[in-house]
């Protein structure tokens, strides 16, 4: 009868101390979002920027953990928010409005990024490359000079049309026809002489028309040139050579993440799809006219598919920082704080993205 008491009071110490340390031990839930080069697709090793930064400052604290890959990085967020999850990480900007969530904190950057658009790329057809050619600069520029031959045409006629009726005769449409042909040589100065004035009267019209034609043809050539530059340097598919010329189009983003506040920013209206390849297959096939996400992992698509028909547009939309997520006043926020700004200093967290980025 006295030795039930003491295996029970053993009994009971033993779960005192060992039910503490067993919760100890409990590995963190991490939540896992996003794209390549920042997240590999669930199933492939654990890699990516984000992946094995976090899993070095996981192993410089000791820290167990397990993944939990959520479907987007709104997912992630909310996840932590509702403290299902411990930490978040993935390609997660920190913005103003995640910032002013009380319930969720962002530890130091990791990664300092840029928003990106991919456009087309493909050989502009043959109508494109002769477009200008009809377009509107051209053909004004053109019948403004008709104009002008058709007025300074009449003037000769009807100068000339009495003393010298050989070479601009009496029949109108036979007369100003001449007078055109004439006003035409003078100003591509090719002066053949088969028309000619010889009354005061149309030798003076003649000589103006000699001047005035040399600032007409020099002003229409530069126009030409001007308009025939503008419109061959536009001879992309996607017409995107600028922050502006988003305005109005219609632009592929990954739902759940910031590229669409920027696709509103711009003026261009956000198609979205759920996850990055889904985007660029929408680009692929004509529907959108470009993709707009995170630089760094549409960079790394065309790195790894160089025979795609895309590239990357000579701009960049605006500045990014990524970070880790946790919940506010996390124990965690100190020590990955830390870890991180030392892996910054060693110049360990600059390797892990080189070696992704190349």
């Amino acid at each position: 009868m006295i030795r039930v008491p003491r295996v029970s009071l053993l009994l009971a110490g033993f779960i005192c101390v060992a039910v503490p340390g067993a919760a100890l031990a409990e590995p963190l839930r991490v939540g896992v979002s996003g794209a390549p080069p920042f997240v590999m697709p669930k199933g492939e090793p654990v890699q990516g920027i984000s992946m094995q930064i976090w899993e070095e400052v996981a192993n410089r604290l000791d820290e167990p953990y397990e993944l939990i890959y959520q479907l987007n990085t709104e997912a992630n967020l909310q996840a932590v928010e509702n403290g299902d999850l411990d930490l978040a990480i993935g390609p997660i900007s920190i913005t103003p409005d995640r910032l002013a969530n009380p319930r969720i904190d962002f530890t130091q950057p990791y990664f300092h990024g840029r928003e990106g658009l991919m456009i087309p790329l493909k050989t502009p057809g043959l109508w494109a490359r002769f477009k200008p050619f009809f377009g509107w600069a051209a053909l004004s520029s053109l019948g403004g000079l008709m104009i002008l031959l058709f007025l300074v045409g009449n003037l000769m006629w009807l100068a000339e049309r009495r003393r010298n009726a050989e070479h601009f005769p009496r029949q109108y449409l036979h007369g100003v026809g001449n007078g055109m042909w004439f006003a035409l040589v003078t100003l591509t100065t090719v002066g053949y002489g088969d028309r000619s004035p010889t009354t005061r009267a149309g030798r003076t019209i003649a000589g103006v028309w000699m001047l005035m034609s040399l600032l007409a043809l020099s002003s229409i050539t530069a126009g030409l040139a001007s308009a025939f530059t503008v419109s061959l340097s536009r001879l992309e598919p996607s017409a995107i050579q600028d922050r502006t010329d988003l305005r109005g189009k219609t632009v592929s983003v990954v739902s759940g993440t910031t590229s669409g506040t920027w696709a509103k920013i711009y003026g261009a209206r956000a198609r979205e799809s759920v996850s990055l390849d889904q985007a660029i297959d929408l680009l692929a096939k004509g529907e959108v006219a470009a993709v707009l996400f995170d630089e760094a992992p549409l960079r790394y698509y065309l790195q790894q598919k160089p025979e795609a028909p895309f590239k990357m547009a000579p701009f960049a939309l605006a500045s990014q920082t990524y970070g880790f997520v946790i919940p506010m006043n996390s124990a965690l926020r100190t020590p990955i704080d830390v870890e991180l700004l030392e892996m910054q200093r060693s110049g360990e967290v600059k390797s892990i993205t080189d070696r992704l980025l190349n």
